[in-house]
């Protein structure tokens, strides 16, 4: 950590400033400028927190010059790590589409979906027992009984199982249920009791981006699961708020090379909830494979017109093949399968 000190900082000003450094078991090193005494801090400066040294007598500004997420951080794990999902590896050269309808609502419906995300050519399955709704009056979903009808449906096809966990207190019946990939929502990414509790299990998370959340947040989010000791986290770019209304969230493509430079862990993208509307699923999810992204999740039902939730959002089960198609193309182009 670098600490400027005040024009006018005195003696007493910048021992306080050295002493408070060292009970925390770090060195200081003090530089004398002609206008300005700048002080490093020397060892692990994780350890100091930016806004107490900001407080002390003297001190102009303080910054961190390492990165306060570890454990995800690139510069401490150079190699792409991959995370394993029943066999299926994310993160790897092959591209993985995780798809599937925005709620579980009947056991004909995923019945169907699991059937037609099979036949599309992906490898996971997605689907909401429990759903956050902005309105308290909308369909919540079917909660443990939607966690039987998925399971039901993704079994007959080998798909494993991904779906949203809300609260902390749901934990143990995911677990009773054997759910494969757990997901963090927009609306929970800063939930650090939830994602303190999934930290204690060996699950894989995919942790969706908040909706107004910077890179740096969403990092240190993931950073909380892996200070539990589970590593095996997958960040979501899944569009953020801004002042277009023009379409649902806006996606930012960006976050997908900035993550792999910042971080080891994979990183997909939910087309979906980006755009808000079908037509734009297409042209989103290329542009994320085109980036580098290591997969996508892609809501799909079989009648999307008839969905529960979320309907102007969902694939017809024709467009999910036809998407796969030209998803490959891209893959190839850029070294990659799908």
């Amino acid at each position: 950590m670098i600490i400027v000190m005040n024009n006018g900082a005195n003696e007493e000003q910048i021992d306080g400033v050295v002493k408070k450094i060292k009970e925390f078991g770090l060195e200081a090193n003090i530089s004398r400028g002609t206008e300005r005494t700048v002080i490093g801090a020397i060892g692990d400066e994780r350890k100091l927190d930016q806004e107490l040294i900001d407080a002390l007598p003297g001190v102009e500004q303080s910054m961190h010059i390492v990165k306060p997420y570890k454990i995800v951080a690139r510069e401490w794990h150079k190699q792409d790590s991959i995370v394993d999902i029943m066999g299926i590896k994310l993160g790897g050269n092959q591209v993985q589409i995780i798809a599937g309808p925005c709620s579980v609502e009947t056991q004909p419906q995923m019945d169907a979906a699991a059937q037609y995300v099979h036949e599309a050519g992906c490898r996971l399955m997605r689907g909401g027992a429990f759903k956050p709704r902005t309105s308290p009056y909308a369909f919540q979903g079917h909660g443990e009984e939607g966690l039987t009808m998925f399971r039901k449906a993704a079994e007959r096809y080998n798909l494993p199982m991904v779906t949203e966990l809300m609260d902390a207190r749901q934990l143990e019946t995911f677990m009773k249920h054997d759910v494969d990939v757990i997901q963090i929502g927009t609306r929970s990414m800063q939930n650090f009791d939830l994602l303190k509790e999934v930290g204690r299990i060996n699950k894989p998370v995919i942790l969706k981006r908040g909706m107004s959340a910077t890179i740096s947040e969403w990092l240190m989010a993931a950073e909380y699961i892996a200070a539990g000791g589970n590593h095996n986290i997958i960040f979501c770019e899944r569009g953020i708020r801004t002042f277009e209304t023009y379409y649902r969230n806006v996606l930012d493509v960006t976050a997908i090379p900035v993550l792999k430079k910042e971080t080891h862990l994979p990183v997909i993208v939910d087309p979906s909830h980006a755009g808000g509307k079908a037509w734009m699923v297409p042209a989103l999810s290329r542009a994320a494979i085109a980036a580098g992204a290591d997969g996508l999740l892609v809501e799909m039902h079989p009648t999307p017109c008839e969905a529960w939730c979320d309907a102007d959002q969902a694939l017809t089960p024709q467009e999910l093949k036809d998407l796969m198609g030209t998803l490959g193309m891209i893959a190839n182009a850029i070294g990659r399968t799908l």
